[in-house]
């Protein structure tokens, strides 16, 4: 039969042109099985040379009927573009009958973020008696005071920060400079640990302008800041996913509310 054919062909393409392992291959032959099987179901001739974007069209709608998730049916999508591609390329089909045949949006999870009594409660959860827990307060306050990126943190340098007009300089993606401002609390918190605890820090050559070090002296890794955050959330019994660019959405989120109260 035609169809065997073509599928037969399909799947040498994927495993030896392609070099998939089996369970992708499979994965790509259920999609075409699942489309068979509506073929199936209203009754219609599956004849892969004569199906068109219409049919691709109530194949879909059936799916979503069916209440498959819209991940799963843009992967079926995008698995049957590869098969009729396939063909096509293989002058087997005159027309993709994929080609204007489009996903289902998926919608994107919103991040995390935290309200302003969470925010209090992780700074609390903070032991500032400690060296580690006067760097860490400085790291949050400076992290969520000015909604940096968690590699703009860690690179943050002493040159950069000028506090008497409020500002300080980072260097964010595609290496582009941004002037952001600063408030006293973060400038506070900075000036505590870098004469308190920094200052006794014997600093590796090169990072001597490097505010947040470990504590042999070099940079800190983006581990021990994701690290840092993870167990103070636990501290603080907070039941949410944290991470440093939380703190980040967490700002912008405050921004936005406090420009509507504002207006």
């Amino acid at each position: 039969m035609i169809n065997q054919s073509y599928i037969k062909s399909f799947k040498t393409y994927l495993t030896l042109e392609r070099s998939l392992s089996g369970n992708s291959v499979d994965a790509y032959l259920t999609d075409i099985d699942k489309l068979f099987q509506y073929f199936k179901y209203i009754d219609k001739p599956f004849v892969i040379k004569q199906i068109n974007n219409s049919d691709l069209k109530s194949f879909i709608s059936w799916i979503n009927e069916l209440g498959m998730l819209p991940s799963t049916q843009a992967r079926i999508i995008s698995g049957l573009k590869s098969f009729f591609g396939f063909l096509l390329l293989e002058n087997l089909i005159d027309v993709d009958p994929t080609e204007l045949l489009e996903a289902p949006r998926l919608s994107r999870k919103l991040p995390d973020t935290l309200n302003i009594h969470e925010i209090d409660a992780l700074m609390d959860a903070i032991d500032v008696s400690k060296p580690e827990g006067v760097r860490s307060k400085a790291m949050i306050e400076v992290l969520y005071g000015c909604g940096l990126r968690v590699s703009e943190l860690l690179s943050l340098r002493l040159s950069n920060v000028n506090a008497e007009n409020g500002f300080i300089k980072v260097i964010g993606k595609g290496n582009k400079e941004r002037i952001i401002p600063i408030g006293n609390s973060a400038l506070k918190y900075i000036n505590i640990y870098v004469t308190e605890v920094r200052r006794h820090i014997p600093i590796k050559k090169g990072f001597e302008d490097l505010i947040f070090l470990n504590r042999l002296g070099s940079s800190l890794s983006r581990i021990s800041a994701f690290t840092m955050i993870k167990s103070l959330a636990i501290q603080a019994g907070l039941n949410k996913v944290i991470s440093p660019h939380t703190f980040r959405h967490s700002f912008a989120t405050h921004l936005i509310h406090t420009s509507i109260a504002i207006t």
